[in-house]
């Protein structure tokens, strides 16, 4: 096919050519002084982005940073709050309990973002404090729905629960705002695929001194993901419990570049809540076929949107046919749902180096395919124009 298709799911998302290029860079000595200053200056910028005390990073896609904090700072039966409010909240209560330890489950209607007074309510219940802390997801990529940050801060602070407050931003960070600092947060975790606009294959746990002091009394075993001898390495090595991955190192430095030179993680993450409402715009007026599954504006994620579709389904049309015919007819690559969305719904994501020209080519090879299969639709592409024009 002519010309570059567009990718429109939730992550790995597009990369830049400067990041791209910074692979092919050769490999060098990683116990050199020279290397061991260029990770040191990348992990100085690294903390002042996350507002973190300290960053810890592995060789490893998300995951890798679930289970790593999870063996840092808990030990076996250790019990914590952990809202459901999406398959990858799921899935990281499934990983805590295969490792040994109680995740507290808080439900959440899937439409919703988790509910700040629960928390509150279950923290006050806890007057032993057992509970270790509150994790949450902050952007669930599965319903595209937002957690309050700032909210759920109050609700542990009105709790006088002492619990940590953990954040999965591993599809918010560099896309919606992430205020570790501000808002007392003890551990942001990331990953390279999604607002850093780097491949997969790297992760991180950005963590406070709370955090730490936490870490030091915990007797889980752990090894390769430990935090104690990556907390104040005194060589590249320790930083990564092996080998250093050199040339994701070097696309790093480069993501990072990049964002300073849009004007910094706040502008970035301003550019994908634009983005991110013009695409909702044009999801809006495809008409009563088509529901955007978060229902509250303030709880729209900006990496990425979960659109239901009663109207496919009322019509007997194939959810998945029309997202192989946008993917290999219009090139354009769209994501399916997930859980009891399966079949009902799919998923647009409008993150990592997307400009509007990139994002209007999407929505419209989207309608295409909607055409191609007589889906019953008017054209969004207007609003979603108007929506960028005005913004």
């Amino acid at each position: 096919m002519a010309g570059r298709d567009f990718l429109a799911i939730p992550g790995p998302t597009n990369i830049p050519d400067s990041i791209l290029e910074a692979f092919r860079r050769p490999s060098v000595d990683f116990g050199s002084a020279e290397f061991a200053s260029f990770v040191n200056d990348i992990w100085a910028d690294l903390e002042t982005m996350f507002g973190a005390y300290r960053v810890m990073a592995y060789p490893a896609v998300g995951h890798g940073a679930w289970e790593a904090t999870l063996c840092n700072l808990l030990e076996h039966g250790d019990s914590f709050l952990l809202p459901q409010n999406g398959l990858f909240a799921q899935r990281w209560a499934d990983m805590a309990v295969a490792n040994g330890f109680d995740p507290k489950p808080i439900d959440v209607d899937l439409r919703r973002a988790p509910d700040p007074a629960l928390i509150h309510d279950a923290l006050v219940a806890d007057t032993a404090h057992s509970l270790v802390g509150v994790f949450v997801a902050h952007t669930e990529t599965s319903t595209g729905t937002l957690a309050d940050l700032a909210a759920i801060r109050e609700a542990i602070d009105a709790s006088g629960h002492p619990g940590l407050f953990v954040v999965d931003a591993i599809a918010s960070f560099a896309t919606d705002p992430v205020p570790m600092a501000e808002l007392g947060i003890d551990v942001v975790l990331a990953s390279s695929q999604k607002g850093l606009m780097m491949p997969p294959g790297l992760s991180f746990s950005a963590i406070s001194e709370k955090a730490i002091e936490r870490n030091a009394k915990v007797s889980t075993p752990r090894s390769f993901f430990s935090w104690a001898e990556r907390i104040d390495p005194e060589w590249v090595y320790q930083r990564f419990g092996g080998t250093p991955p050199v040339q994701h190192l070097f696309a790093l430095r480069a993501a990072i570049d990049h964002i300073e030179a849009e004007g910094g993680i706040d502008e970035v993450c301003m550019r994908h809540r634009r983005l991110a409402a013009a695409a909702r715009a044009c999801f809006a007026a495809w008409g009563e076929g088509f529901e955007i599954n978060a229902i509250e504006p303030t709880e729209q994620a900006s990496a990425v949107t979960c659109i239901r579709t009663p109207g496919m389904v009322a019509g007997g049309i194939d959810v998945a046919e029309v997202l192989v015919t946008a993917r290999d007819r219009f090139g354009v690559a769209a994501s399916s749902a997930m859980l009891e969305l399966t079949g009902k719904a799919f998923r647009v994501g409008h993150l990592g180096d997307l400009n509007e020209p990139m994002l209007l080519g999407a929505l419209g090879g989207l309608e295409c395919a909607f055409r191609a299969h007589n889906v019953s639709h008017e054209s969004g592409l207007e609003a979603a124009v108007g929506a960028l024009a005005d913004g």
